[in-house]
């Protein structure tokens, strides 16, 4: 048995005021369960969980654990801009003529961090590819609800896109699929040749063959639910798995990214058919396709438009100057 880390506390003059400043630094918000004054504060987010203790005694001398921070979705001096405008102190420019290096601040009492380079700046130096991560599946997931809770249409039960599922069906399939990659990483030892044996059949025939189905009754915003609810399965199961572990899927042994690689294509695709059906519209972003399109498509085309290629790769559009794809395969192996 091991340990694992519940959260970082940090200890400073005013919990809550704080927290309030690594709210804003994280994306997340201070608990509700706290209020000014007080002599805890937590600020939970799926990057990483901080609790602040009032003490009597003020900071004396450099931290001696500090926090590195990683943007998302901005380059390292893009936050660290942002970060000086809400609070943040300069410390040290640890930047280099070659891109490389960081930057240390200091939050509003002190406390140093570091700021460094965020994935793609990295991968862009490296030469690497970028993984594909548990956050991911969770930001596929809610735009994907997002998007179709947006959705004026009444009737759920046309079809979706070019399927012969309707549009309800398609969103209960992919619930499914969510739950059934999660459900493939939780045993002890995962399978290597079979699925773990749920019971599973179709409600009609030539319907999706699922072991999960939305209540009716809840209506559409019960099918959402039931959406979201799979995609925190495997966001959790993603995230906690050893990256070692191995389990079945048809196209081969494949690891918790790879799972979540499949999971968000079946995603974005999907709710591609859906919204094609109801209607709406939809559009993921470029750098998502493009991470996922890397980890299961390594061989697709390197055109500009990464959403195209990835309706492409899965026989859903046409490239210029490419046949269609009327049958593929992704590479669910590690690579």
């Amino acid at each position: 048995m091991t340990s694992l880390v519940q959260h970082i506390t940090i200890d400073c003059a005013d919990a809550y005021e704080l927290a309030g400043f690594w709210a804003e630094v994280l994306g997340s918000s201070v608990s509700d369960e706290d209020e000014p004054g007080d002599p805890e504060a937590l600020v939970e987010s799926p990057r990483g969980t901080l609790l602040f203790v009032t003490v009597p005694e003020s900071k004396r001398s450099k931290n001696r654990v500090h926090l590195d921070l990683r943007p998302d979705g901005r380059t390292r001096d893009e936050e660290v801009e942002r970060l000086l405008a809400v609070g943040a102190t300069p410390v040290g420019d640890h930047r280099k003529p070659n891109g490389r290096g960081w930057v240390t601040l200091a939050d509003p009492e002190g406390n140093e961090f570091c700021v460094e380079l965020s994935a793609p700046e990295r991968a862009a130096l490296t030469g690497a590819r970028l993984p594909v991560t548990a956050d991911d599946v969770t930001l596929a997931v809610r735009l994907a609800v997002d998007t179709l809770a947006k959705s004026p249409a009444e009737d759920w039960r046309v079809p979706a896109g070019g399927l012969t599922w309707d549009c309800w069906e398609t969103v209960e399939h992919l619930s499914d699929d969510l739950f059934a990659y999660a459900v493939q990483l939780g045993p002890r030892r995962p399978p290597q040749d079979r699925e773990v044996p749920y019971r599973y059949g179709s409600e009609r025939e030539g319907g999706p063959g699922n072991s999960i189905f939305a209540n009716p009754e809840a209506g559409v915003p019960g099918l959402l639910q039931t959406l979201e609810a799979s995609g925190a399965l495997l966001t959790a199961m993603v995230r906690t798995a050893s990256p070692d572990v191995r389990s079945h899927h048809v196209s081969g042994l494949s690891d918790p990214e790879g799972f979540a690689a499949m999971g968000i294509v079946e995603t974005l695709v999907h709710t591609h058919d859906v919204a094609t059906g109801l209607s709406s519209s939809w559009t993921p972003p470029q750098d998502l396709c493009d991470r996922v399109l890397a980890r299961l498509f390594p061989d697709a085309p390197g055109d500009e438009d990464r959403w195209t290629v990835l309706l492409w790769s899965t026989g859903r559009a046409d490239l210029p100057g490419r046949a269609r794809v009327t049958s593929w395969e992704w590479h669910g192996a590690p690579l």
